[in-house]
């Protein structure tokens, strides 16, 4: 899902959160392409989302626990925020080919509203967040908090997806497996809404169903069984 220096992770810690170091990949990533980060003066730099880009390159190097380690993602803004909300531990962002074929189309949010079967809902919730292509850095982690902030007011919860228009794919919970899994899922859904597409259009699950699925207990034991 992830090639050459794609794609991210972080996990909340003590003090703050772990995240990959600035062009390493994620395929070989090793104990020295981790970075300890704070996440107070990335919080802050977003409440002004407009910083020239020094700024934010020296509030990146800023953040880190120690100055021997080397410089976090520029990402690490908008991971320093989602790590924030409750209950979020883990955090991860790629950018798989089948989800990215409709994200660069204009089905991206269509994609993301729409649920095709339970599985989807278990794994991914009952939708994903999207956010049209905004510049990587300041202004994304801004446009990620708003599109995260509107789907909290939504759904009283955290998302498990967020859909980045033209750019990849962020899943995040309480576990890395919770990630994972929803990493997995979104990719599958998205090979099977392309291949409905084909056939006449994606057939999307009802807004009660969903719901519905969403609340059933013998699926919140499942969730539980699965560490999701």
């Amino acid at each position: 899902m992830a090639i050459l220096g794609e794609g991210n992770v972080s996990s909340r810690i003590e003090g703050g959160f772990l995240i990959k170091a600035s062009g390493r990949s994620l395929g070989t990533l090793a104990p020295e392409g981790v970075v300890a980060c704070r996440a107070e003066g990335l919080l802050s730099l977003m409440e002004r989302e407009e910083e020239p880009d020094d700024r934010i390159e020296a509030a990146l190097f800023e953040s880190r626990m120690s100055e021997a380690e080397p410089k976090p993602s520029v990402e690490a803004i908008f991971h320093a925020y989602l790590l924030s909300l409750p209950g979020i531990e883990w955090v991860g962002h790629v950018h798989p080919i089948g989800v990215n074929r409709i994200l660069c189309s204009g089905r991206g949010e269509e994609f993301a509203r729409g649920r095709m079967f339970p599985d989807e809902v278990v794994c991914c919730g009952e939708e994903s967040v999207f956010v049209p292509y905004t510049d990587p850095g300041l202004r994304l982690a801004g446009a990620i908090r708003r599109g995260t902030r509107a789907f909290i007011e939504k759904h009283a919860g955290s998302p498990r997806v967020i859909l980045l228009g033209n750019h990849g794919v962020i899943t995040l919970g309480g576990t890395a497996n919770a990630v994972l899994g929803a990493m997995l899922m979104v990719e599958k859904a998205a090979e099977i809404w392309q291949g409905a597409a084909v056939l006449g259009g994606p057939a999307y699950l009802a807004e009660a169903d969903v719901r519905r699925i969403a609340g059933r207990s013998d699926e919140h034991y499942r969730q539980r069984a699965l560490n999701l």
